[in-house]
């Protein structure tokens, strides 16, 4: 069949036709409340099911008219799912970029002139490409761009009028350069998402933490505070018995016993210059009075004259919530401001993400997704907490727009900060990161229950910017640093990304004297057992790959004549010698991540070097893992035993420095029990007996630093 005959079966759609028919809509919407084919604009967010995402619509009214028809031909394809062959399902918020991507196409030919799409030609679409190309925008949103334009021809099927004539991928598919950029031999997607570097991260993560533990409390308070004074009824005459003037008397009578001075204030139009003076807004909050009694009736105010003559002013007007946070033993700030009061929130709210996404690999999306009462607590017989678990949901890979719920194992930290998050917002709210009631924005929010990305980016931002100002206020040295001369901004996918490359390279030391990434690695790929499509597993994985690789290089480049010893150190030479003749290392280890991942997953010889031993995995000797193709488990490693152990110099050491430490302390014997002697004494055997029989010598090796 013909394009043109195909074409020619389809019928008009009609104007009533409901574009989200085949898509499951959010509670308590109804279908036939929904987008219509007729509309100029389709509003999709009865269809959008994560909490955190924005109002989300398609505007044909802002395309050209001559392509208006054809636009919604194709996106009422795409929300109804009728597709051509082959093509996957799309979600509403990667149509919704689709429309802004077809978007600017339309336009392009639009300002040349360009009256049907079918009038265009090959020579168009090299201009349109030398038009993206020009913008210097990424190469892979230069790649979408065409992407989207070239689905117009593979949807040419579905539209009953104006279309392209003509596959622009005649000219655009170069793999080398656009189409399959990023992808894998399995089809996968290597992960794009830049990490945060070691620089940014211990700092970050140390002041997410000194907010969380050390600052939320006086915050929390702060805020209560802030409210209750905001919502206090003003009245003009009695309240509980007692007249403006008495009610004024008591609140005045405070400040002379606490010797503190009144609130300032500047308010006033931003034009005119308000010359500095008591905040009478605040007394009247205070007192319960309402502002103009204050401010008319000059009895009240020469009362308030006399303190302030008596008092002096503020530098501005602070709350009466005591500071007992301490940061170096010292309180964090010396009280709290009621103009900040939304910053403190922001700020506080920030950090907990900051310590929730980093410190449990949940993304963005299920971050945003946890509710009141998600945090569940295992105790053991004496009430000490043993596991935290935390559940949201999830939806990435779930195959369903409502996503379903998932269980993550986190630690105490994030524990704190999900309690934290509950007495930030109110009882009734029940999404941890909704926008808090200190906000402006609070009142105005009713498209979503929790924030957009774009806010949650916002507010880290304002986090590291106000971490830096304190510093420098206070002359510290722990502020955040820049990057290439400018302040890190952070973004929510790099939590994740950077999380996975830790464990991975386990680097030295620890972030925020706290974390050590082994035992953290271990507990969240427990709790991810609780959604199979996480993909977190596999994310680490990619990034020990390349750590390996680069390890891998560093022994090929050694050079040493005996590089590795050992019972597998043939097998080990041979796989590396394989892997030099495969990959050109220069002279130098690779140093592009990316390149050394597709070399690792194409070429990879299956060595694994670890602290004691370089494992030359063959799962048919192997004690750890024995028949398991996935590679072996270091942990549970059996060295003296096991012959797919190879020894490289640093691994020798190792042995050599266990070695000495089981001598120290068998020279030290008197204090052992006989049994753990006699077990000391055995192991400091078949050490030696196994580094004899490597060519190891024990003698002339220094003593290995403790």
């Amino acid at each position: 069949m013909t394009t043109a005959t195909a074409r020619a079966l389809i019928r008009g759609i009609p104007d009533d036709a409901l574009v989200l028919a085949k898509r499951p809509l959010v509670a308590g919407v109804r279908l036939t409340d929904t987008a219509h084919f007729g509309g100029d604009k389709w509003d999709l967010t009865p269809a959008v099911h994560q909490q955190h995402q924005q109002a989300l619509s398609l505007n044909f009214l802002t395309l050209p008219a001559q392509f208006r028809h054809t636009a919604k031909e194709f996106f009422f394809a795409l929300l109804r799912h009728d597709h051509p062959d082959g093509q996957p399902e799309l979600s509403i918020v990667t149509i919704r970029g689709r429309f802004s991507q077809l978007k600017e196409f339309f336009h392009w030919a639009d300002q040349r002139g360009v009256t049907r799409l079918s009038a265009l030609t090959l020579e168009d679409f090299e201009d349109y490409r030398a038009f993206l190309d020009a913008t210097r925008k990424s190469l892979l949103n230069r790649s979408n761009k065409r992407g989207a334009v070239r689905q117009l021809w593979v949807y040419r099927t579905k539209l009953t009028g104006d279309t392209l004539s003509v596959d622009p991928y005649i000219l655009w598919d170069d793999p080398t350069t656009y189409g399959n950029r990023g992808r894998t031999r399995r089809g996968a997607r290597e992960n794009t998402t830049d990490r945060i570097p070691e620089e940014v991260i211990g700092p970050l993560l140390t002041w997410a933490l000194r907010w969380v533990e050390d600052f939320a409390d006086d915050i929390l308070r702060g805020l209560n505070d802030w409210q209750q004074s905001r919502s206090a009824k003003l009245s003009k005459g009695m309240v509980d018995g007692e007249s403006p003037r008495e009610r004024l008397l008591v609140v005045l009578d405070r400040y002379r016993r606490e010797g503190r001075p009144l609130p300032r204030t500047t308010y006033g139009p931003r034009a005119v210059k308000v010359p500095v003076t008591v905040n009478l807004k605040q007394l009247a909050r205070e007192a319960r009075v309402h502002t103009s009694t204050l401010s008319k009736q000059s009895e009240h105010r020469q009362l308030i004259d006399d303190v302030m003559d008596e008092l002096g002013l503020d530098d501005t007007t602070y709350l009466r919530t005591p500071i007992r946070g301490t940061l170096d033993g010292q309180p964090w700030l010396p009280a709290l401001r009621w103009d900040t009061a939304e910053d403190y929130a922001r700020l506080l709210q920030a950090a907990c993400y900051i310590v929730i996404a980093y410190l449990s690999g949940m993304r963005d999306s299920e971050v945003k997704h946890m509710k009141r009462g998600c945090l569940s607590i295992w105790r053991d017989e004496e009430g000490r907490p043993v596991r935290y678990r935390a559940t949201s949901q999830a939806f990435k890979g779930e195959g369903t727009p409502e996503g379903v719920e998932a269980t993550w194992i986190v630690n105490a930290a994030v524990a704190k900060a999900i309690k934290v998050l509950e007495e930030l917002q109110p009882a009734e709210q029940p999404f941890l990161f909704a926008v808090p009631p200190s906000s402006r924005a609070h009142p105005k929010t009713k498209t979503n229950s929790a924030q957009t990305s774009e806010t949650t980016r916002r507010n880290l931002a304002f986090l590291v910017q106000w971490t830096n100002d304190y510093c420098a206020r206070l002359g510290r040295p722990d502020g955040i640093p820049d990057v290439n001369g400018r302040p890190w901004k952070p973004q929510t996918r790099q939590f994740r990304r950077t999380l996975a490359w830790c464990i991975a390279r386990q680097p030295g030391g620890t972030i925020a004297g706290a974390i050590q990434y082994r035992h953290h690695s271990i507990q969240m790929f427990e709790g991810y057992a609780g959604t199979s499509t996480s993909g977190f597993r596999p994310e680490v994985e990619a990034e020990e790959a390349i750590a390996r690789g680069a390890k891998l290089g560093d022994i090929i480049l050694s050079p040493a004549p005996q590089k590795l010893t050992g019972p597998a150190a043939d097998e080990a030479e041979a796989r590396l010698a394989a892997l030099e003749d495969e990959v050109d290392f220069l002279g130098k280890v690779i140093t592009d991540d990316k390149r050394l991942a597709r070399h690792m997953r194409r070429h990879d010889p299956h060595i694994y070097p670890g602290k004691f031993v370089t494992c030359v995995y063959n799962p048919d000797r192997a004690l750890c893992r024995r028949g398991d193709s996935d590679g072996p488990s270091l942990p549970d490693c059996q060295p003296l035993k096991c012959r797919n152990v190879a020894l490289t110099a640093e691994n020798a050491d190792a042995f050599i420095a266990w070695l000495q430490r089981l001598e120290r302390a068998l020279a030290n014997g008197v204090i052992l029990a006989p049994y753990v002697r006699n077990r000391m004494e055995q192991r400091r055997a078949e050490l030696a007996e196994f580094l004899e029989a490597n060519n190891i010598p024990t003698s002339t090796t220094k003593e290995t630093a403790r």
